[in-house]
This record gives C-alpha cells, structure tokens and sequence, in this order.
C-alpha cells in the first residue's frame, strides 16, 4: 500500500498568495460608503419659532376678542394704524440694515488691509461712542440737528447697529489662516481675488454673525424712531403708556417682540444656509 503524496508546498503557497491577492484587488476595488450629507437645517430649527410664533399672535387675537376696548384705544387701533406702524417699523429696521451693511463689510475690509490699520483703533472708537451713547439721547441730538423726520431716526439706528458688522468684519478676517493666503498668492491670485474668493468666503460666519446682531438691534431701537417722528411700533407703544390703555401697549409691545423674534430666526438661517459648505462640523 503506498503512502499518500505530500502537497506541493509551492503550489500551496502560490494558492494562498493568489488568493490574498485577490481578496486585496475585492477590497480596493469596492466602493467606499457614502456618507449622507449632513442636514443643515433640522426640523426643530425649522418649526420652533414660527410655532412659538403663531401661537403668541393668536393668544393675543383671542385676549382681544374678549377685551373690553373703550372709544380711545378703538381710535388708536383702528383705520389700519397698526398695519401702517408695522410696515413704517420693518421699512426702517431693513433701511437701517442696508445703510449699515453697505458701510461696516467695506469699512472692515479696508481696515485690514496693511496701508489702512493704523487707522483701525480710530474707526473703532466712533463705532464703540455711537452705541455707547444711549438710543433716545443720540436720537435727541440728531432731531436738535437735522429736525423731526425719519432721516434723523435712521441715521440716529445707523449709528447704533454699526460696530457689531464692523467688528465682526474685523475680527473674520483677522482669524485667517496666514498659510491659505500665502498658498492662494502662491498661485497666482491678485489681491482681489484671494480677498473675494479665499478671506471674505473663511469670514462669512462671523460676518453673518454682526449682521444677524444689527438686525435685532435695528428692530429694537426703532421703537424710538416715534420720538423724532419716525412712526412704527413706537407710536402704538407710547399712545398705550400716554393714555394709560392697556391694550394699546400690549399689542405694540407683542408686534415688537414677534418682528425681532422673526428677524432673528430668518438671520440664523440665513446664517446657516450662507455658510461655505466646508466650514460645517
């Protein structure tokens, strides 16, 4: 009886190299999962405040339907005054806000630039005193000059909403990374283009961040803008205090706090959708 032939050891081998070699081609071969995009936007931060919202609003149409409203505060709220105070108060919060955006990103930009920072400390300074000083004082001192009219409410809002954009602009573009510029001018960009397509991009998160802060601070001090003769939410707010209505005053005082509530939550959003794809976590 002969003994079983012992296996090639070889031929073995070589199996067992062309096999793994085989289960390396399967593996590099295979595609890599793909990760579902991250949701920018969740649900919550969809729904939360426009029901938050929707529901104050119709608490206070419900109390209003059971108030008990005498001949002056019916005077006060009727033949649209509050439809006309409410759009005089978003004509001056979103004018304010262009006037101070078309100031505070340039301004920002130019004073980071080498020839311009040693200016930098001098621009901050005006922008700190007119918010420093108080709303209805620098409003006061703006009808003495340029007397009663929106121009002076929108330039007394101007001033105040400035230094949040101004300062943001600053510090956005101060927190680059001095390596991505240098490798952006290392490839040939101009100045122009490493600011357009590199700085202010990386700066947009902070930037939006200012704006979304001047916003809710415009929305605010235009309930002063009544004082110099500004019109909007101010008019209903100080008819309620002046005539001593109730009423009057809680529905100035719920428009108010619904338009910043809604203007802060279109500016986070905004904030969110706006920003580079890259910088998310």
């Amino acid at each position: 009886m002969s003994a079983p032939e012992a296996p090639d050891l070889e031929e073995t081998a070589e199996g067992t190299q062309e096999g793994t070699a085989q289960e390396g081609m399967e593996q590099e071969t295979a595609p890599a999962p793909v990760k579902p995009p991250a949701r920018r936007v969740s649900p919550q931060k969809l729904t939360f405040v426009p029901a938050f919202l929707v529901a104050m609003l119709l608490a206070t149409w419900l109390w209003f339907q059971q108030a008990d409203l005498d001949s002056v505060s019916e005077n006060a709220l009727s033949n649209g005054q509050v439809s006309q105070a409410l759009w005089e108060h978003i004509e001056l919060t979103a004018i304010s806000t262009f006037f101070v955006l078309i100031i505070a990103i340039p301004l920002g930009i130019l004073l980071t630039r080498r020839a311009f920072r040693k200016f930098t400390p001098v621009a901050m300074a005006i922008a700190n005193m007119g918010q420093a000083t108080p709303a209805i004082g620098l409003l006061a001192l703006l009808v003495i000059w340029l007397g009663i009219g929106r121009r002076a409410a929108l330039i007394g809002m101007i001033a105040y909403a400035v230094l949040p954009v101004l300062s943001n602009t600053i510090a956005g573009l101060k927190a680059n990374d001095p390596t991505l510029l240098e490798a952006a001018r290392g490839i040939g960009m101009s100045p122009t283009g490493a600011l357009t397509r590199v700085e202010l991009p990386l700066a947009v998160p902070l930037i939006l961040a200012g704006v979304r802060t001047a916003l809710v601070l415009n929305v605010g001090t235009a309930t002063l803008a009544v004082f110099g003769g500004g019109g909007g939410l101010g008019v209903l707010i100080t008819a309620g205090i002046t005539n001593q209505r109730m009423p009057v005053l809680v529905l100035g005082s719920i428009l108010t706090v619904a338009l910043a509530l809604l203007v802060d939550w279109l500016a986070s959003l905004a904030e969110l959708l706006l920003r580079p794809r890259g910088l998310e976590t």
